[in-house]
């Protein structure tokens, strides 16, 4: 049976998480033997009509903002939406191979990838949501966070880098800043990647294989292999307390990487068809253009 769109939407998180009941090897929504042959053509099935939605959202957001300039003296407000894709998830669990693979097919015009290291000395002298309010999406934009906020309440609560209080503000920061977005225009999917930590290791003895991936691995790799259960617990708190329907999170079995690409494809390609896109009045007339061209 063929995996669709929807059969992606399995994957929201029910409350309260349990990751340990979902198996990261499994297909949710891919009946029967899973075929990498009949994967890969699910996974490229709707790249067209994905190229397309993206140029119609990133096309009404640029009349949009002409339109509104125009109007206001170029103080205008622009209506058009826009998507945030946070991805999270353990060191190796495919959050740069979704953003290569997967989100490819997008015109990079219109998609900005972010990758969130840890925080250097001027975002450490701001709270915590400074550095990613820099980077919220702007109207007809696809931003996809490569790590996030999520961060300060994940690692910073395993490693006891901010009190339990502070931990605790921060997750009402988390919604206030969401619902925000939100708000504004702003289509939100968060996606954990979740991994199994016999798939890690294979994933961290490749990098030392191969002289071409060595850069990636870090040492602490494997002393955080050490508190992988504090990690999942953390993520189960996260997930329990900022899960909401303008900012849903959804859980992604990531063992088969080619699954897990496919199925956040879906996700946005659901997104961009809920929209209700298409082609936007340019603001002039065509057949006036077109007379000027042909003197």
């Amino acid at each position: 049976m063929r995996f669709k769109p929807k059969d992606a939407e399995q994957l929201r998180a029910d409350l309260p998480v349990d990751l340990a009941s979902i198996n990261p090897l499994s297909t949710p929504g891919y009946v029967g033997k899973v075929s990498g042959k009949r994967l890969r053509r699910r996974f490229h099935k709707f790249d067209e009509e994905l190229r397309t939605l993206q140029e119609q959202l990133f096309a009404h957001a640029r009349i949009s903002a002409s339109t509104d300039d125009s109007a206001s003296g170029g103080r205008g407000t622009n209506r058009a939406g826009a998507i945030l894709l946070i991805l999270q998830g353990m060191d190796t669990s495919g959050k740069g191979g979704m953003i290569r693979n997967a989100l490819s097919v997008f015109d990079p015009q219109g998609l900005k990838p972010i990758s969130f290291g840890a925080p250097h000395a001027e975002e450490l002298s701001h709270d915590f949501l400074w550095r990613i309010r820099k980077h919220a999406p702007q109207p007809g934009e696809i931003v996809v966070f490569d790590r996030s906020h999520y961060e300060d309440v994940l690692i910073q609560r395993v490693e006891s880098m901010a009190t339990p209080e502070e931990i605790e503000r921060r997750y009402g920061a988390i919604v206030d800043f969401e619902s925000e977005l939100a708000a504004q225009g702003v289509t939100i999917i968060k996606v954990m990647l979740h991994i199994s930590p016999d798939s890690q290791k294979k994933n961290l003895l490749r990098r030392l294989r191969r002289v071409d991936k060595r850069w990636k691995f870090d040492p602490s790799d494997i002393e955080n292999r050490a508190k992988w259960d504090d990690y999942q617990r953390a993520y189960e708190i996260a997930i329990d307390r900022t899960d909401s329907d303008h900012a849903p999170w959804y859980i992604v079995p990531s063992d088969n990487k080619l699954y897990a690409r496919t199925a956040v494809k879906f996700l946005l390609l659901r997104r961009l068809r809920a929209m209700g896109l298409n082609w936007p009045d340019p603001g002039y007339d065509v057949a006036v253009q077109q007379r000027r061209l042909s003197q």
